[in-house]
């Protein structure tokens, strides 16, 4: 892999990376002002840390962010009860959610995002990690399963999201290929 994985200062580079996961998730420039004053809300959390994978010539290529889990939180009240229903609301508890995970398409399947989860949460110190994902057979999901997550909760759905979630729960540390 050709970039260097390292901590970012997320607010400071917050345009930068919402241009990486515009690209990556296909998201126009309204949805983006929504999202940018969500990031820089999120950075303001205890714990909240992002990780960036730069190329060599300093251009943010992808970049993930999380923080401890917080029942009050949006993300948690809207996941709890598909949670709850299937028996695992305590995934909710002791956790660190991973909010955001991003590669540009030019740089995918080059072990960039394996490299950015797994640099992220080494840093937690909950026993445990949770995130949300499209609730399709993707690229994504096939990561996070190699990773150690499993479905939690499937068909969860989002105010204002077109398709439905699956969220996802692994231990902590995450599997590491042999």
């Amino acid at each position: 892999m050709d970039l260097v994985i390292g901590p970012l200062d997320l607010s400071a580079h917050v345009d930068e990376a919402l241009a990486v996961q515009a690209v990556a998730f296909g998201l126009g420039p309204d949805e983006v002002a929504v999202r940018r004053q969500i990031v820089l809300r999120h950075m303001t959390n205890p714990g909240a840390r992002a990780f960036g994978a730069t190329t060599s010539e300093g251009r943010l290529a992808g970049f993930v962010y999380g923080m401890p889990n917080d029942r009050a939180h949006w993300w948690s009240t809207v996941v709890q009860p598909y949670l709850a229903a299937q028996h695992h609301e305590h995934w909710l508890d002791d956790s660190f959610v991973i909010t955001e995970l991003h590669v540009h398409p030019a740089y995918q399947n080059r072990g960039a995002g394996r490299a950015l989860i797994t640099r992220i949460t080494d840093t937690a110190t909950e026993p445990r990690s949770i995130l949300s994902a499209i609730d399709t057979e993707s690229p994504a999901r096939a990561l996070y399963r190699s990773l150690g997550y499993r479905d939690l909760a499937r068909r969860v759905l989002f105010p204002s999201a077109p398709r439905p979630y699956a969220v996802m729960g692994a231990p902590l540390p995450l599997l590491r290929p042999e």
